[in-house]
């Protein structure tokens, strides 16, 4: 797979079938992942991975509620606006992902594989991303989708890190979940914001010194039932 395909195609896909990703699929996404650049080598990050259905139906009722509670509070305010004007594009949008991220709530437990991420003495949780990435581009080259979040480390770190049986006397702080699985939706270019509109040159607000009104990997953006996110 081109490298570019690769980039502009691998978005969060959280409707996926209930498939079992095979043990090689995830052992070439894991060997990817940690040729990750990673600062000084270290590699202060470690993987967990989950399939166990015991353990998901421990997780997945965590999960059902900090999506609740992040819909009641954090996101009130644009869920109003969205259903206020319903017709407006970033209206659909955002209500195209709300739905798909209600689905991989209500449907965690169906989900085959999670990976979870932790950092040691690193309190950003920055160090595990490049690894991450690397994970969820080799996936997409597998053919199986991937969604990131971090509600969980926001609102049950400590109750899932239990779950997990991660020491508690060693540091470790839970950065991420992965969700994999085979898509129900179909691979394509996402609706971002354009490039310009979100980056500066030189100085906070400096115009970048360029546009790019459309992706410039040369397919057209789509939208998928699957997930346009």
């Amino acid at each position: 797979m081109d490298i570019h395909e690769a980039l502009y195609t691998t978005r969060a896909m959280r409707r996926v079938k209930p498939d079992p990703v095979p043990h090689d699929v995830q052992a070439r996404i894991l060997d990817a992942a940690v040729r990750a650049p990673s600062g000084g080598n270290s590699q202060g990050w470690r993987f967990l991975l989950v399939d166990s259905p015991e353990v998901k139906a421990q997780i997945g009722p965590l999960y059902r509620e900090a999506m609740a509670a992040l819909w009641e509070t954090l996101y009130a305010p644009k869920i109003a606006a969205a259903h206020a004007d319903p017709d407006a594009a970033e209206s659909k949008q955002f209500l195209r992902v709300q739905r798909s991220s209600q689905w991989l709530a209500d449907n965690f437990e169906q989900v085959p594989l999670f990976l979870f991420g932790f950092v040691q003495h690193d309190p950003t949780g920055g160090s595990i991303f490049p690894a991450v990435w690397s994970a969820q581009l080799a996936a997409r080259a597998e053919g199986v989708g991937s969604a990131l979040t971090a509600v969980l480390g926001i609102a049950h770190r400590q109750q899932v890190m239990d779950i997990l049986g991660v020491p508690a006397d060693q540091g470790w702080h839970m950065s991420c979940c992965v969700s994999f699985g085979y898509p129900t939706g179909r691979w394509a270019v996402a609706p971002r914001t354009a490039a310009h509109e979100v980056a500066f040159r030189n100085g906070w607000g400096a115009p970048v010194g360029f546009e790019i009104p459309e992706p410039l990997w040369p397919a057209k953006a789509e939208t998928s039932e699957g997930d346009p996110r």
